[in-house]
């Protein structure tokens, strides 16, 4: 006969829950309104039953197996399907609540999603966005992230991509740094100039410039006097200062492409783009307040290319 799923099962997982996420009995006591000793029991009966140790326990904190973390992940969806279903039969939910914790790049961040946001609170004063602007690597599962904005989808990452936008690339210099050094007019030119690097965080590796040279795409791998990582605003302001030659993103350079505080060079070599995408877990139940922003975000940068194309 197959075991039902009753009140005190759901009771113990909505406690193991708790104590996964803040790492101690005593706070989920607090949390719940419980007795640490209480906590404690049921996750003892809950690992009884289950015939697996949850957590490594020490007298200060509590920290999940590696068999806790896998079940962590699946009660954490089982338990938000639940809430979720109770809200939507229920009508309580009429517009999306909740809080959306989202990974993004320094500059796609910057120039690109912070600016609609705003706008979203507006349509969906309900949703919470918790922002994190970073360059690194995340984990999706181990960070509680519900989205992240990248320039490079991981291989074999069990994610979902929504393409957001193709940015194009192009190489610029300040003018005084054209002056003192002349201006590159081929690939074959940029040996003989400081290219500012830019390193990536994952490897530590430069990024590579990308060219377009008799209808295929080039690849080099650039030299200079300054390297850069983490923040790739910081080799935007060296160039604007004369620091030597930058490949970046159009969006982050157009200003000062405007002002001429900037100059782009190589044209006839131009053509390239770097692909941002929206990714997230293909396996995890996505709630109405992660979908409304992901519809946002990919039907307003998709008007905001098509405004800047025209």
């Amino acid at each position: 006969m197959a075991r039902h799923f009753d009140d005190l099962m759901l009771g113990s997982l909505e406690l193991f829950c708790l104590s996964a996420e803040l790492e101690s009995f005593t706070a989920a006591a607090a949390s719940a309104g419980l007795t640490a000793a209480a906590v404690s029991r049921s996750i003892s009966r809950l690992e009884a039953r289950l015939g697996v140790q949850l957590f490594a326990r020490t007298t200060r904190r509590v920290r999940l197996t590696e068999s806790g973390r896998s079940y962590f992940e699946q009660c954490r969806l089982t338990l938000s399907q639940l809430v979720e279903a109770e809200r939507e039969i229920s009508g309580k939910q009429k517009s999306p609540t909740g809080v959306v914790r989202m990974s993004l790049p320094t500059s796609f961040g910057h120039f690109r999603i912070l600016p609609l946001l705003p706008e979203f609170r507006q349509l969906y004063p309900a949703v919470q966005l918790d922002l994190h602007l970073s360059n690194r690597n995340i984990d999706f599962a181990a960070e509680g992230f519900d989205l992240a904005v990248r320039g490079r989808i991981p291989p074999d990452s069990g994610l979902i991509a929504r393409k957001l936008e193709d940015a194009r690339l192009v190489v610029v210099a300040a003018p005084d740094y054209l002056r003192r050094r002349g201006t590159p007019l081929a690939p074959g030119d940029l040996a003989a100039h400081d290219c500012i690097q830019f390193l990536l965080p994952r490897t530590g590796q430069r990024v590579p410039w990308v060219l377009h040279q008799q209808g295929r795409e080039l690849e080099l791998v650039t030299h200079g006097g300054i390297q850069c990582s983490e923040d790739i605003l910081g080799p935007v302001t060296l160039t604007r200062h004369g620091g030597g030659l930058l490949q970046t993103a159009h969006f982050m350079v157009e200003p000062d492409l405007m002002q001429g505080s900037l100059v782009e060079v190589m044209q006839d070599f131009g053509g390239s783009v770097r692909a941002f995408s929206l990714l997230y877990p293909a396996n995890r139940h996505m709630p109405q307040s992660v979908r409304v922003l992901i519809d946002f975000l990919v039907q307003r940068l998709a008007v905001s290319v098509q405004a800047t194309a025209s």
